[in-house]
This record gives C-alpha cells, structure tokens and sequence, in this order.
C-alpha cells in the first residue's frame, strides 16, 4: 500500500501540564466564588487528562464536570447552547456521554482545538466563570 500524506493527520492534544495547571487556577477561582466544584479537562480524542473533586464538592459533580467537558471537546463549542429540543435529545443520543449543561469549554491555543475543560457542583453561573478562569489562567483563547 502506498502511504501518501493524504494518509494520516495531526491531531493537537492539550498536555498533561497545561490541563493540570487549568484544573489547579480553576480550584483557586472556585475557592474565591465559594462554589464547591469537580474539573475535569479532556483532550481533543476524548481522553481524561486531569480531573480534580473540591473538597465538599457534590457526588454528583463528578459525573457532570466530565460531561461537559466530553461534549466541549467532541463539539467543540460551550455547552448549555443547544436549543431545547436538542438539549433533551443529546444525552439521549449519545449514551449519556454528552450534555447540554452550561460549564463546558473548548480549549483553544492559537486556533487549535485541544481539548475542553468541565466543571460541575457549583451554579450554572459559577461553574462558567470557573472555566473561563481556567482557560485564562492558562493562556488559552476566551470563548464567548
């Protein structure tokens, strides 16, 4: 078989590093908003990276900090944007692997989708502006 460079790809994957020092300025941010939260950052191959639970953060946020940020990685947009007809299909769709909760971001570095981060235990609000925080921390892209 002749390999051609049409044969494979490049796929640009956030680093072990980076979503360690996303999930730590996440937990800081949390700290300063008194939300008690799970990070979790995905690659862009869907693969855990980093995860923490905080301290008094709810069971269920790990589950849900993981999610958001499987869906941001896989769609690569903020989740909680879908329209409601297709926020309820989502989960549905995808096994559970995906929501449409708001405190998921893609993770951006010069135009390149690496990965997402997800944070889940706090307000919808909180666990946005945790991610945004994150992201910011990390020298990564602001998403809107």
């Amino acid at each position: 078989m002749v390999q051609t460079s049409t044969s494979k790809r490049t796929v640009e994957l956030i680093t072990v590093d980076t979503a360690l020092a996303a999930v730590k300025a996440g937990l800081k941010e949390s700290q300063n908003l008194g939300a008690n939260v799970s990070i979790a950052v995905y690659n862009s191959l869907l693969t855990l990276v980093a995860f923490a639970h905080g301290d008094d953060a709810p069971p269920h946020s790990v589950q849900t900090s993981k999610r958001k940020a499987q869906t941001a990685a896989s769609i690569r947009r903020p989740t909680g944007t879908f329209a409601d007809h297709l926020a309820v299909a989502l989960p549905l769709a995808s096994g559970n692997l995906l929501t449409n909760l708001g405190g998921g971001l893609p993770i951006r570095f010069g135009g390149d989708h690496v990965g997402a981060i997800g944070v889940g235990g706090g307000t919808v609000e909180q666990d946005i502006a945790i991610a945004k925080a994150a992201l910011s921390a990390i020298g990564a892209e602001p998403i809107d």
